[in-house]
C-alpha cells in the first residue's frame, strides 16, 4: 500500500493553498508580474496556471530532498493534471453549461491530489532516466501559461468563460 512521505503531504497541502490564494492575486494586486502567475480571467487555460505554478515549486523543493530524477514522474503527473483540467473543465462548464464553483473546487482539489499521488505510481525508471524531457516539457507549459497570458489565441479554451452566463460549445466559437 502507498503511503506518501511527511513532506510530499506537506508539499500538496502548501502547493494546494498557495494555489487557492493565486486565483485571487491578479484581483488584489493586478500588474504584468502578477498577471504571470494568477488567472487574469476566468477562461480554462488560465486556471491552469493554479495547478502548474504551485505544483512546480513544490516539485523543485522535494527534489532538493529526493533528487532530480523525482522530477520526471512528478512532471508528468503535472501534465496529465492539466490536460484532466482542460478536458473536464470544457466538458462541464462548455458542453454541459454547468456553473457550480463547487464542481471547479472538488476538481481543483483532485486534481492537486493527483499530482502529488500519482507520481510516485508512475514508472519510476522510465520516467527518472528521461527527468529532463519531462521537466522540459513542464517549462513549456510554464512559457505557454505566460505568453498565453498576454496573447492568448482566439478559442473556447481561452475564452473567459465569466463573460457569458451560458457556456455553450456554439457561442464560445
Amino acid at each position: 500500500m502507498f503511503r506518501p512521505s511527511r513532506s510530499t503531504l506537506l508539499a500538496f497541502i502548501a502547493a494546494t493553498l498557495a494555489g487557492a490564494c493565486l486565483h485571487f492575486l491578479y484581483e488584489l494586486f493586478p500588474n504584468p508580474v502578477t498577471a504571470c502567475f494568477a488567472p487574469v480571467k476566468e477562461s480554462l487555460w488560465e486556471h491552469l496556471k493554479l495547478i502548474s505554478w504551485p505544483s512546480l515549486a513544490a516539485f523543485l523543493i522535494l527534489a532538493r530532498q529526493d533528487g532530480r530524477q523525482s522530477l520526471g514522474p512528478r512532471c508528468l503527473a503535472l501534465l496529465l493534471a492539466g490536460i484532466l483540467l482542460l478536458g473536464a473543465g470544457w466538458v462541464y462548464h462548455v458542453l454541459l453549461g454547468g456553473e457550480s464553483m463547487l464542481f471547479d473546487i472538488i476538481l481543483y482539489v483532485l486534481l492537486m491530489a493527483g499530482v502529488f499521488l500519482l507520481s510516485p505510481r508512475l514508472p519510476q525508471a522510465w520516467l527518472s532516466q528521461r527527468w529532463e524531457l519531462f521537466a522540459l516539457l513542464a517549462a513549456a507549459l510554464g512559457a505557454a501559461l505566460v505568453l498565453f497570458t498576454f496573447l492568448p489565441p482566439r478559442g473556447v479554451l481561452f475564452a473567459d468563460l465569466s463573460l457569458n452566463s451560458q457556456y455553450t460549445f456554439f457561442a464560445l466559437w
